[in-house]
């Protein structure tokens, strides 16, 4: 784990590069927020990030976050969101552990989360796989239309997440950034759903997706580091 005060200083330089490149493309100064992505960090790494100014934190697995908040139970304010892969036989767990659900992948999935929800609908979104990429999960973009279409009633849909195919440079993914933000209008516009969270862009590349519309950054390795074994 680094030290706090390298946490910190990271934090800070992340927040600056945002803003920068949220003024660099005409937008407002609070049209992107900042999720860290905490997976395999140690939970003194996100208090450490939360002293910091943090108070948005991803996680990729549940039992994983479920353990996290029971040793950070004394902070107050932390949206958790779930940015990995979600089986169903889990959503039990991952409705009581998470605010937002950025992965639901198909109408099974969000049947198991309606079957969990207690005052209000859970909260999601749709993760699209616009490479195609079967290591992956998500939908296929031409399958969106009608999972949302499917899932409306069950669960609130705010939105979109995607995680691009690799490639050698990050501009490589901007393509893959306006193909998700185009993909929201057309939704949008076809269902009626007011969809206004488009979850893109990480380490390696938020700045490129903030140019291309992002309204949720995921930055882990800016702010921690490498990722522990």
């Amino acid at each position: 784990m680094l030290p706090d005060t390298e946490i910190k200083a990271r934090l800070d330089e992340v927040h600056g590069r945002l803003a920068n490149a949220l003024r660099r493309a005409g937008r407002p100064a609070d049209a992107c927020r900042l999720v860290l992505a905490s997976k395999t960090q140690p939970a003194a790494a996100v208090a450490a990030a939360y002293r910091a100014g943090a108070r948005e934190f991803g996680e990729n697995y549940v039992q994983e976050a479920v353990a996290k908040r029971a040793e950070l139970t004394g902070l107050g304010g932390i949206t958790w969101h779930l940015i990995g892969h979600l089986q169903s036989n889990k959503a039990r767990v991952a409705v009581a552990t998470f605010d937002l659900i950025q992965t639901l992948d198909s109408a099974r999935l969000a049947a198991a989360l309606a079957r969990q929800r207690s005052t209000r609908p859970v909260r999601v979104l749709l993760e699209v796989n616009l490479g195609g990429e079967a290591s992956k999960s998500g939908v296929a973009p031409d399958e969106t239309e009608a999972l949302l279409t499917a899932v409306r009633e069950q669960v609130e849909v705010i939105g979109l997440m995607t995680i691009p195919p690799p490639a050698p440079e990050p501009a490589g993914a901007r393509p893959y950034f306006a193909r998700l933000r185009a993909l929201r209008d057309q939704l949008a516009a076809a269902t009626g759903v007011k969809l206004s969270e488009l979850s893109m862009g990480m380490t390696d590349d938020y700045e490129i997706a903030i140019a291309e519309g992002a309204t949720i950054v995921r930055v882990g390795r800016a702010v921690f580091g490498e990722r522990n074994a």
